[in-house]
């Protein structure tokens, strides 16, 4: 008799109950087609219905008398899921309290056809040339292959990791590394201009290449990726070059996995989700601006790229790198604890950086003082100029003309802003236009602009410089790059485009109010904005901070951006602050978080004083607490955290069969089901 086989399989649903293995027979007309990581559709008996998944494992049964279903159907041949993606995501999914199958949705796209059947036709046609007509077998072409990259790329990328001593053997030694990029942008021998740090990103996935290991590339946003795309075009093969983006169509998000799972090194470029890329034989792991917020995943289980990337680099014994203009508290933490080494330049290199301050005989609250304006007008002889500012719009803020109190839209509460100078304000909220309007606290109808947004800040600086022309870029008109020839470059934080050669001044507006926001890493984020900023002027060109002081401003003057990392990291740990302990935010019913708690505290014994903090009643009805702990105490809380997280759920599933509803009204619309209970750990935009 022949004997039964089992595959173990991760079903792909939303509901926390469901994230283990489920059993079911292998029929004996799926036996060929069965694979360990292939797509496919098996029956749930307690739901009646189909469900898609993932086949993880496939074991001979011992016991032939367990009743088991039988696998539906192979939805493809190919294996999307290898056992590393498998460690990977489970391992990623159990230190945030949640689901590998929510992990794998963010890198395994959705199965496009034609695209398949072409590289399954490829492959074939590989394996076919891969023997000659005698007999005598030749190289795979699907197996490990020579990059193709020319000697003198590999010197040249060699000569650019000479600009950190050190680097280079920490790459070959597969070590943890951080550094802070050189600033000023760099010309690329195809006249693209790039910043230096795509330059070095290239240059270190380029060496790993040569030596016959594949690099995965993690940058925030668009603006990056063409970037480094830039920096790697012409120097590696296209087919070892693979983006993984969000933005691109679905055939070709699906194309690059599918290069990405060949046993050929590749260089795999793309966002957040590009962490996880199943290469094979990963040497190099890089993230690059780990404190842009782009960078943490705002679906669950909630991942931030930079942890996701210390458990892949444990896992792989890879090579980690972080690097950025500015250093977070996060990778200072690592960096005090000697768990990532910190690399320096052979030389200093910063910006000129100006502290501007309304001079003597000046208005107080003068915008841009007259400093700033002398540089201004001399560099604008030479070529262009760019000026952040915090917000877009013409005055996103109104307040009433009488007694200077906010102006609220009287039908919803929202702030009021001037859209055009002449235009009447209108809600941020409903976009209702507020005509009629009075001031709930003095009855005043007038109304006055109280900030300046990119495009007035466009307009007044396009009369103060009438003869140099003015562009304007933010989200929703941004610009990539701009030319050499002089213009005012208006742009809102992080939609700052590339000038060839650098601009040749810069000024920074609006500081004092960017530093007003309420939030923990409010000070790091500032110095971020002003720092990548500061980082595309051209070398000796000034940069002019505009009426702010204090550790920020003295942190960017001096250039020495790691240093309030470490002073930050260093106030927050007598507070028990992130990063300094982890944070888990545990929001949901009253009774569900009060019980949750309960059972962690009961499960952890050893949690810090003052670890628990609530529950506290929110707006909407909903508790909130929060859970403070060491890192060493992560996989224990945690795991507490994720079952009650799945007790929760259970309690509140939906029956599998309808209940008979004599007594009940017709009217009453059906429990619906619903999460009672939810939990984020390490939130890096969270609130205390």
């Amino acid at each position: 008799m022949t004997q039964r086989r089992i595959a173990r399989v991760l079903l792909d649903s939303p509901l926390p109950q469901l994230d283990r293995l489920f059993d079911y027979a292998v029929p004996l007309p799926l036996r060929d087609a069965v694979a360990q990581g292939v797509r496919v559709r098996v029956p749930l008996r307690s739901a009646g219905r189909i469900a898609d998944g993932f086949i993880v494992e496939l074991v001979d049964g011992d016991d032939a008398e367990r009743p088991l279903s039988d696998i539906d159907a192979v939805v493809s041949p190919v294996r999307v899921l290898p056992d590393r993606l498998v460690r990977l995501s489970r391992r990623v999914a159990d230190r945030a309290a949640g689901s590998a199958i929510d992990i794998l949705r963010l890198v395994i796209p959705k199965r496009q056809v034609r695209v398949e059947k072409a590289w399954l036709a490829r492959g074939a046609a590989g394996e076919q040339a891969a023997v000659a007509p005698g007999g005598a077998a030749v190289a795979d072409t699907h197996g490990p292959a020579s990059p193709r990259i020319e000697p003198g790329v590999a010197e040249a990328s060699r000569a650019v990791l000479a600009e950190f001593p050190g680097l280079e053997v920490a790459l070959s030694e597969r070590r943890r590394v951080a550094l802070q990029a050189i600033p000023h942008p760099t010309r690329l021998a195809s006249g693209e201009t790039v910043g230096s740090w795509a330059e070095l990103l290239a240059a270190a996935a380029l060496t790993t290449l040569a030596a016959g290991r594949s690099a995965v590339l993690v940058v925030p946003d668009y603006r990056d990726l063409a970037q480094l795309e830039a920096a790697l075009k012409g120097r590696v093969a296209d087919d070892d070059l693979v983006r993984f983006d969000a933005r691109r169509p679905n055939p070709e998000r699906y194309r690059g996995f599918l290069r990405s799972l060949e046993e050929t090194p590749c260089i795999v470029i793309g966002n957040r989700s590009a962490v996880y890329a199943p290469v094979h034989e990963l040497g190099l792991l890089a993230v690059w601006d780990d404190g842009n917020p782009l960078l943490g995943e705002p679906l669950a289980p909630y991942v931030h790229a930079r942890d996701a990337a210390l458990v892949r680099q444990e896992l792989d014994s890879c090579a980690l790198l972080f690097a950025g203009i500015t250093r977070t508290s996060d990778v200072q933490r690592l960096v005090d604890v000697g768990w990532v080494h910190e690399v320096s330049t052979a030389r200093r290199v910063s910006p000129r950086v100006v502290l501007s301050a309304p001079a003597q005989g000046e208005t107080p609250g003068a915008r841009i003082p007259s400093a700033a304006y002398r540089d201004l007008r001399a560099a604008l002889e030479h070529g262009p100029v760019l000026v952040q500012v915090a917000r877009p719009g013409y005055s996103p803020v109104l307040v009433c003309a009488e007694c200077r109190s906010p102006a609220r839209c009287l039908h919803c509460g929202g702030p009021l802003e001037a859209r055009a100078p002449r235009a009447p304000a209108v809600c941020r909220w409903c976009a209702r236009t507020a005509l009629g309007w009075n001031c709930t606290h003095c009855e005043g109808e007038k109304l006055r602009f109280a900030s300046s947004g990119s495009r007035r800040t466009a307009d007044d600086l396009g009369r103060a410089f009438p003869d140099v022309r003015v562009i304007v870029s933010d989200g929703e008109r941004p610009i990539m790059h701009v030319d050499a020839t002089p213009a005012l470059v208006i742009a809102t934080r992080g939609a700052e485009p590339i000038a060839d050669g650098g601009y040749q001044a810069v000024l920074l507006l609006d500081g004092e109010r960017m530093l007003l926001a309420e939030s923990l890493r409010i000070g790091e984020s500032c110095l971020r904005w002003w720092s990548s900023a500061a980082a595309l002027a051209a070398p000796g060109a000034p940069v002019h901070l505009a009426g702010v002081v204090g550790p920020v401003a003295r942190a960017l003057a001096t250039w020495t951006q790691p240093v309030y990392a470490r002073n930050e990291l260093s106030e927050r740990v007598p507070l028990l602050m992130p990063p300094a302990v982890r944070v888990a935010v545990v929001e949901g019913d009253t009774p569900a978080v009060e019980l949750a708690l309960q059972e962690l505290t009961a499960a952890v014994p050893g949690l810090p004083p003052l670890a628990v903090l609530g529950p506290v009643l929110q707006e909407d009805g909903a508790s909130r607490a929060l859970v403070r702990f060491e890192y060493a105490q992560g996989a224990e809380v945690t795991a507490s955290l994720r079952a009650s997280l799945v007790a929760a759920a259970v309690r509140n599933r939906r029956p599998a069969r309808p209940v008979a509803r004599r007594n009940i009204d017709p009217a009453t619309p059906p429990r619906r089901q619903r999460n009672t209970l939810k939990v984020r750990v390490d939130d890096p935009e969270l609130q205390l």
